[in-house]
């Protein structure tokens, strides 16, 4: 991970820019540097995962045209060498130094030639304006902001913004920014019409395909990790990572102290592809010590993606502390794409696709935002397999009625599409799904419950919450995270869309908590 940040206007000086950017220095701690732009600034603070050295220091800087970007350009090698030969001369082994070659080469049609996971702003020294753009799914965070001179401001994250811009806004996934415009490049999950394979052909797309996924994410000049759930998505990256690897890869995963779930099934996926595993044990002290903490981290008020991120965090904190990784792979994005628990209730095939599209459109709000920041605090790279723009772009367009759970288990093209190859045990290929917030054992979203309801009365629940007229909390435990998230964040709640909540509109679906444990068919999950 890296930080950004621009700005079109010298609206302040260095001195009174850098506090803001120092908000995100976890972000990249390796270096930093600010440069002057004709009319404005560029902001970087690395943290070195390709080209090591200090010749891959950003900004990067083309006749007069700067970029700073915090990303992954995968497949960069071969681009490198074709831009190579049309003359173009290179100084480090960063994948970011091919972005301005490009720029010169395509101008703003190289960013839906991008296979990638990125956030950049360009300096653009013919028109002396800032060009800003962002991955078609948000993988990389990007904020921005007009400050009080009507200067844009953008910046990795909402953190940089606050103080300095009255509103804040989500960069928009799949845009990019130029000439005053946002303007959209990428749209995976608009499906014209659906693929006409079989299930046996799409389970053998998805399977090269996600093997594909994994082995573009697996190249780093820094050391190599991985986040182990145990659950079906985080395992098949660990399966397919080591045997891509060859070698005995490192992985880790967390519970609570009392009653962790997962650990079990993360130990036996390790033992059976032969990790080098580590355990972390969290404490409901340690749950409710680290909370605010998460929130300020987090810049949100949805509950599931505080719940979730307690885990997550805690967990990459110890690796951080206690060893020399600096990439992490993780499991999320499968859920979007082959369903939750709750789309077991999709009433039909095409009420199940445009609840795909949407989870998928809004994850940089979400689990996206929430494996970015939990990571990047920890001064680490997230890198998404299941993001991968072939895979994502592929599952969307899977005839949906496949994709409908009529087969008595979630996610079954996922599972089908490994079952031959014994890469897992087959009580991990076809273990029901469990929430990770809910696997790292139920005790600690229990926890958090018992300690907002210990924290406000009924009366004052009543009063507290009627403060917000947007997204106002419905739990006592909602009202918290939000008074929380006012406290960093004040008046910045539509930073976000909604509460993450089971589609309400089904039958089966009208819950008033997030978690699958509320839902008729949890069943033998987180069991």
């Amino acid at each position: 991970m890296c930080a950004i940040m621009g700005f079109s206007k010298k609206t302040c000086t260095k001195e009174e820019l850098r506090p803001y950017f120092d908000r995100t220095v976890t972000r990249g701690p390796d270096m930093s540097r600010i440069i002057e732009t004709p009319s404005g600034y560029l902001c970087f603070h690395r943290l070195a995962i390709m080209g090591l050295t200090e010749a891959g220091m950003q900004p990067f800087e083309l006749d007069g045209d700067y970029v700073v970007c915090n990303g992954e350009i995968y497949g960069f090698r071969p681009l490198k060498r074709q831009l190579t030969e049309k003359g173009y001369q290179f100084k480090s082994g960063s994948d970011c130094e091919i972005l301005l070659p490009l720029f010169r080469e395509y101008g703003l049609g190289m960013f839906a030639r991008l296979d990638a996971e990125f956030a950049l702003i360009i300096y653009d020294s013919k028109t002396d304006s800032l060009i800003a753009a962002r991955d078609p799914i948000g993988i990389r965070p990007l904020f921005y902001g007009y400050d009080r001179d009507g200067a844009i401001v953008f910046a990795s994250e909402a953190k940089n913004l606050v103080g300095l811009c009255d509103e804040i806004c989500p960069f928009p996934p799949g845009h990019y920014y130029a000439g005053g415009k946002f303007v959209r490049y990428a749209d995976l999950t608009t499906v014209g019409t659906y693929s006409q394979d079989d299930l046996e052909t799409a389970c053998k797309h998805i399977r090269d395909k996600l093997i594909a996924g994994v082995d573009k994410r697996l190249d780093a000049d820094a050391p190599l990790g991985f986040l182990l759930s145990g659950g079906l998505d985080s395992s098949l990256v660990c399966a397919i990572s080591s045997i891509v690897l060859g070698k005995k890869i490192r992985t880790f995963a967390i519970g609570m102290d009392k009653d962790a779930i997962d650990l079990k099934y993360a130990k036996e996926v390790a033992d059976y592809i032969g990790a080098d595993h580590t355990e972390v044990y969290m404490t409901r002290q340690q749950v409710l010590d680290s909370l605010e903490e998460v929130i300020a981290m987090l810049g949100t008020w949805d509950i599931t993606t505080i719940r979730a991120s307690m885990g997550m965090y805690l967990c990459c904190k110890a690796i951080h502390e206690q060893t020399d990784v600096r990439v992490l792979l993780t499991g999320e994005i499968s859920d979007e794409l082959f369903g939750y628990k709750y789309t077991d209730f999709a009433p039909s095939a095409e009420a199940f696709q445009q609840e795909s599209k949407k989870r998928v459109d809004e994850l940089y709000m979400y689990d996206v935002l929430r494996a970015d920041r939990c990571i990047s605090v920890n001064s680490l790279e997230a890198r998404v397999p299941f993001g991968d723009l072939d895979f994502v772009k592929y599952v969307m367009s899977i005839d949906p009625r496949l994709k409908l759970n009529t087969y008595d288990m979630g996610k079954y093209l996922l599972r089908h599409a490994f079952e031959k190859d014994h890469l897992l045990p087959d009580d991990i290929l076809w273990r029901q799904k469990a929430a990770f917030s809910d696997a790292v054992g139920h005790s600690m979203v229990d926890d958090l419950k018992a300690y907002a309801e210990e924290k406000y009365t009924d009366e004052e629940f009543e009063t507290l919450r009627g403060k917000y007229d947007y997204g106002t909390p419905f739990t006592k435990e909602s009202l918290l995270y939000r008074e929380i998230f006012e406290k960093y964040y004040p008046g910045q709640a539509k930073m976000i869309a909604d509460f993450w909540m089971p589609n309400k509109e089904w039958e089966g679906c009208d819950v008033n908590d997030p978690s699958a444990r509320v839902l008729a068919n949890y069943g033998a999950s987180g069991q």
